[in-house]
């Protein structure tokens, strides 16, 4: 098993394994990256509803697809394409609510995402009962599957990933200014709502293309922990992105590599419990904000 695994890791398990390997390495960049501004705009929450508004459109995009008799309904684009759909009516409909009711943004994400998630349930329990229903392979975009990934889904993954990393850099000091001052942003005439809006189709991409590696289910925790966990490390903007960009693709590399090696293991798990040992321990050991700096700190003053 060890052998295994470090050869995994050595980028030795073939072309195949190492292709999904660099797409699963890219894709948790393009979350450390993407997740930063995410976690700066205090939107972490929304990511929670755009993730699981994909279940519907991945539902119905396999409806789709046996329609027009694609891949047997599993044909990758449609499914993504009715993913990104719903995961934008769904961030929409929260923005909707939050501008046009008294209500507030917490009720309208609670609102919005029980009612997609509730409605992508019942569609796959109507696929279940179709004659290919039980050939979908729809649990894999619940909980991830990298096993899974063909090649030409490994090389979409990676494309994507790195045009939105470069999309959030060529946005970097609009993004930073929404981010920390949303009011002098839009006294500068910055369209606020446009950069919302860039910000969560973004967001939204970035789910899509990690529901076969992570899962809808748990994708939110790839966004969030890695920048989560930069936090710890620096006060700077450009450092918290280069290092939750590090600490996302290290997730990814040992969560996806261990998946790799033991197929039972469910890839979003791992990959989420690999982010969660960083954060634990930039919660203990770093140098300004860990708890044994605090301890000492405390002990010294």
């Amino acid at each position: 098993m060890w052998h295994s695994f470090l050869q995994t890791l050595s980028f030795q398990a073939g072309y195949n394994t190492t292709l999904v390997l660099s797409s699963t390495i890219t894709l948790g960049m393009a979350c450390g990256v993407i997740g930063s501004f995410i976690y700066l705009r205090k939107r972490a929450m929304l990511s929670d509803t755009v993730s699981h508004a994909t279940l519907p459109g991945v539902a119905l995009g396999f409806m789709v697809a046996v329609m027009f008799d694609l891949n047997d309904g599993r044909h990758l684009p449609t499914l993504l394409a009715g993913a990104a759909l719903t995961a934008l009516l769904g961030g929409l409909c929260v923005q909707w609510i939050k501008i046009n009711t008294r209500l507030n943004e917490d009720v309208a994400i609670g609102s919005v995402l029980s009612v997609f998630y509730g409605g992508g349930i019942v569609l796959l329990s109507v696929i279940q009962r179709m004659e290919t229903g039980s050939k979908a392979g729809l649990e894999t975009f619940l909980l991830g599957q990298v096993s899974g990934l063909t090649q030409n889904e490994s090389w979409t993954i990676m494309i994507a990933a790195i045009v939105v990393v470069i999309a959030a850099l060529l946005l970097f000091k609009e993004l930073t200014l929404i981010c920390f001052d949303s009011l002098y942003a839009r006294s500068t005439g910055q369209p606020l709502l446009k950069l919302d809006i860039t910000l969560l189709a973004l967001m939204i991409i970035v789910v899509c293309i990690g529901l076969k590696t992570v899962g809808l289910v748990l994708i939110v925790a790839l966004l969030i922990t890695p920048a989560a966990t930069a936090r710890f490390w620096t006060d700077n903007i450009t450092s918290l992105i280069v290092l939750a960009s590090i600490f996302g693709a290290l997730s990814c590399y040992i969560g996806a590599a261990l998946s790799a090696t033991l197929p039972n293991l469910p890839t979003g798990g791992v990959i989420v419990l690999s982010a969660a040992s960083f954060f634990t321990l930039s919660f203990i050991l770093a140098p300004k904000r860990g708890l044994f700096s605090s301890l000492l700190g405390a002990r010294h003053a």
